[in-house]
């Protein structure tokens, strides 16, 4: 880290956390990655288009994109290669989202049926494969192996997290050190290169590469820590999904791994059952939120989370003070704080 640090203040005093300052510093900008993403996901064949679009199209955050569009903004970026970028970002987002819910069995998505509900697992799985290559063709239109390697060894990565977290479906004995890597690939590694990517183009020096990484990685993983306490502690209409999905399928997140560590020999008795598909009624899905309430685990949960987020803030300490800095300290606030 650099000798001119400048700290990252945090308090109370600071009001509650939001997603406006980041959404404001990058309106214009991802207007412009909007309209690249609605002319890619094109197609002569028209169920691709119609089945990206029923997810690309129905909300989300489209936090990775952002951490390019602002990651551009905090190192003084100028150009417009990262526009390209960030819609490949989102490419391999919605890709594996698809993919996903194929995987998951998932009936919703963000507040509506699934894709894979509504058009069938195998066009689901093969218009993600669609959104794949185009990512990599946007990618290979900026010309740059660097960004190339960042992103394709991202999209590698992610899939290993994934296959790692199929491994350890239903499996009791998981622990904490072990879902915090899988977590760490599955979704803070496309955070950390989205993030990262925004340095590169701008040719910055590779401590603040390094800085952006580190943001991108801890934000990830804050975030990933959240949404799987609002599994247990949300409503679906809230979550945009089922609750529970976790639950029942027999997923090991940081919640259950608590509950079941804090348990006495009837909790964890209950808890064994219930990973490995024994007890996934709505009656046994009621006990298994009292029993993370009983211990506190959706707290304790994002306490972690909060210790992430905290590492995210502090590694923007390398750049100036700015209104992008601060839009970014705010989001990762806000990622610890959400209900959705």
């Amino acid at each position: 880290m650099s000798d001119n640090v400048v700290p990252i203040k945090r308090g109370a005093d600071a009001g509650p956390p939001s997603l406006s300052p980041i959404l404001s510093l990058t309106a214009t900008q991802m207007n412009a990655v909007n309209a690249i993403i609605l002319d890619r996901m094109q197609s002569e064949i028209p169920l691709i288009p119609a089945l990206a679009g029923h997810l690309i199209a129905g909300g989300g955050k489209r936090m990775r994109p952002m951490l390019t569009l602002a990651g551009a903004e905090v190192v003084g970026y100028q150009g417009t290669r990262h526009h390209k970028l960030s819609a490949a970002v989102e490419f391999i987002h919605t890709a594996t989202l698809l993919h996903d819910d194929v995987v998951d069995g998932s009936e919703t998505r963000r507040g509506k049926e699934a894709a894979n509900i509504v058009f069938g697992n195998p066009a689901t799985v093969l218009v993600g494969d669609f959104l794949f290559s185009r990512a990599f063709e946007l990618m290979v239109e900026d010309g740059s192996l660097r960004v190339l390697k960042i992103l394709s060894s991202a999209s590698a990565i992610i899939a290993q997290g994934e296959v790692d977290q199929l491994t350890a479906q239903r499996r009791i004995e998981t622990s904490e050190e072990r879902y915090l890597h899988i977590i760490g690939a599955k979704t803070a590694a496309l955070f950390a290169a989205a993030s990262r990517i925004a340095a590169v183009v701008a040719e910055r020096p590779e401590a603040e590469e390094k800085a952006l990484d580190d943001y991108g990685r801890n934000l990830g993983i804050a975030f990933q820590l959240v949404d799987d306490a609002i599994d247990y502690d949300s409503d679906a209409a809230e979550m945009g999904k089922d609750r529970g999905d976790d639950f029942r399928e027999g997923k090991m997140t940081l919640p259950v791994i608590l509950a079941y560590a804090r348990g006495d020999a009837e909790e964890r008795r209950f808890w064994q059952d219930a990973i490995a598909g024994f007890a996934n009624e709505d009656a046994d899905l009621a006990r298994a939120v009292d029993l993370i309430r009983k211990h506190d685990c959706v707290t304790a949960t994002r306490d972690r989370a909060r210790h992430f987020a905290d590492r995210a803030c502090d590694a923007l300490s390398v750049f100036p003070d700015s209104a992008a800095r601060r839009a970014m300290v705010e989001a990762a606030r806000f990622a610890v704080a959400r209900g959705y």
